[in-house]
């Protein structure tokens, strides 16, 4: 079975970009975020006419995650148990509203494999409260995560997706021009660690070594012919996953081109 994930920063927009990537990579099951659109908008006809079942949540023009499978596509499952949301001011009162449960995370069983599409919330600043909202997110979310593998300890899980998290300092480019930034604070690292704590393995990394791999370029600075990346989106698998895993890449030529995301595909090959 082939798996990816891919931050396609609006499917509406890159639909076609999309879809030729399936076809030409032959890929059962894809993992995308970012798709910036709600559930009547997401061209699921694009995917269902290549044999692909889809699920999708999103809100609005802002986050919205997916899971096109063509090996199956069961149990699906909307946000994980007590993940978080965010409360924002209520416009013109000092009062703050009912926190809401952003479209970042979507579940379902594909081929035997429990699949989680992740957005891990970006965190903006030190100093914002999204970043507390963000490790908040990514404890409750390793909680969960560690209660599945106790229940069955030979559950086969990846949880892929955009983590917004450089656990090291090779996964940046400058790790000095991060310094007292979000993405590389020491306690979002712990917080992504601890998945691996718990018993789940970055696959993909052992078939992709750094320094200097990347799969997040900014669209300005001319970040990506610079190749000043980061990298931030993951594949981690539980310890039956992981032993199925034969390899792994980074499709870096769908960064390239006129209308490409700023993101590019991880890709796990599973035995």
């Amino acid at each position: 079975m082939r798996l990816a994930t891919w931050n396609v920063n609006s499917v509406r927009a890159r639909t076609d970009r999309v879809v030729d990537w399936l076809v030409r990579t032959d890929t059962d099951v894809l993992a995308i975020q970012e798709t910036k659109c709600r559930d009547d908008q997401f061209p699921t006809e694009r995917f269902t006419e290549l044999g692909y079942e889809v699920a999708h949540v999103g809100l609005s023009q802002w986050n919205g995650v997916a899971i096109v499978s063509r090996v199956g596509l069961e149990d699906v499952q909307v946000g994980f148990e007590g993940q978080p949301g965010f409360a924002k001011p209520a416009p013109d009162s000092l009062d703050i509203a009912t926190p809401v449960v952003e479209a970042r995370a979507i579940g379902a069983t594909c081929g035997g494999v429990q699949v989680w599409s992740l957005y891990v919330p970006n965190g903006r600043e030190l100093s914002d409260p999204h970043y507390e909202y963000k490790l908040d997110w990514l404890a409750i979310l390793r909680d969960d995560a560690a209660k599945w593998l106790a229940q069955d300890p030979s559950a086969q899980i990846a949880l892929v997706g955009d983590w917004n998290v450089a656990p090291t300092d090779e996964d940046v480019w400058d790790p000095a021009l991060f310094e007292g930034k979000t993405h590389t604070s020491q306690p979002e690292r712990d917080a992504f660690n601890a998945f691996q704590d718990a018993g789940f393995v970055d696959v993909a990394r052992p078939f992709t070594p750094g320094p200097g791999v990347y799969t997040y370029w900014d669209y300005t600075q001319l970040r990506f012919p610079k190749r000043q990346g980061m990298r931030i989106d993951f594949a981690l698998g539980s310890p039956a996953l992981a032993a199925r895993v034969s390899g792994a890449s980074i499709d870096r030529e769908e960064r390239k081109g006129k209308g490409a995301s700023d993101h590019a595909p991880v890709v796990v090959e599973l035995d």
